[in-house]
Parts: structure tokens; sequence; C-alpha cells
């Protein structure tokens, strides 16, 4: 923890990367409300994914769930 002119800097621990949907940019802990985010994630690059994980997943099911009603 280091001191600034700003006041206390906490080192962001690991598996506190988050995406922002308000700002859509990757965050770090202290960062807008968790409502407004998706995470955590391990890593900042993990967060920049997000929503490209969350499209790919929402595609799979949407195919499992025409596969199913066939």
């Amino acid at each position: 923890m280091k001191t600034s002119l700003r006041g206390t800097i906490h080192p962001v621990s690991e598996g506190q990367w988050w995406f922002c949907l308000k700002h859509m940019r990757v965050e770090p802990e202290q960062g807008c409300p968790n409502k407004d985010r998706m995470g955590p994630y391990a890593t900042e690059q993990e967060a920049a994914g997000a929503l490209q994980r969350a499209a790919d997943r929402n595609k799979a099911w949407d195919e499992q769930d025409q596969d199913d009603d066939d």
C-alpha cells in the first residue's frame, strides 16, 4: 500500500478485475458499482473479453435450445 497526494493507494489483488457495462471498459476493484459490472475476473485480459465470452455462451445456449425444440 502506498500513500500519494490523493490518499492511500491500495494494490489490486488477483481476481479483482471487472468489465464496466456503463463505461464499456475494464476496471479494478475500486470502480463503478457491481450492478453495472461483469466479474470479477482473475486478470485484466479476462475482464476485457467478458462481452465476447457472454455473447459466445448466449449463442451456444440458443443453438442448444433450437436443438432441444427439434
